[in-house]
């Protein structure tokens, strides 16, 4: 079986999607934060240090969807047409879930976007919450949907 990622020498390669057509192409990732009850009242209550913790969390998750070419090896980059976001905040956890939706019209997914955007925009919310809580966990980063391609649709179950 020969490896996508690899040629015939099996040196690294990024796979070559030009003969693929272009469809409309969209994905849903999401993951969450859990954090200590301090942490997330500084964060409903706008009390962090470093500032808006969501506003900037959001401003990052795009950011790391625009730039996930330059984080991923072999990631096509992609001419997006479209990143938003969402935050829910989860007050039983404490803590919040991110979505991150990737849009564009090409001949290649927009998965690996979706899901850098969350783990960035997650990750700028423990930078700035660390001086309160160091134990926070970030989990469950998934890809929630996606639609376009050859590959079809999915849509997770659970």
């Amino acid at each position: 079986m020969q490896l996508t990622h690899l040629d015939e020498n099996d040196k690294p390669k990024m796979v070559d999607v030009g003969d693929k057509e272009e469809t409309l192409r969209v994905a849903t990732a999401s993951g969450r934060i859990r954090m200590s009850p301090d942490a997330y009242r500084a964060v409903v209550e706008q009390t962090a240090k470093k500032g808006p913790v969501l506003q900037t969390a959001v401003i990052a998750a795009i950011q790391g969807a625009k730039r996930t070419p330059e984080l991923i090896p072999m990631c096509h980059p992609l001419m997006l047409t479209s990143v938003k976001t969402e935050v829910e905040e989860i007050p039983d956890l404490p803590g919040f879930r991110l979505f991150v939706t990737a849009k564009l019209k090409g001949r290649t997914g927009v998965e690996m976007e979706a899901l850098t955007g969350v783990g960035v925009g997650l990750l700028t919310i423990y930078d700035m919450l660390k001086s309160i809580d160091k134990a926070m966990v970030i989990e469950e980063i998934r890809l929630e949907s996606k639609t376009g391609g050859k590959s079809g649709e999915f849509q997770r179950k659970d």
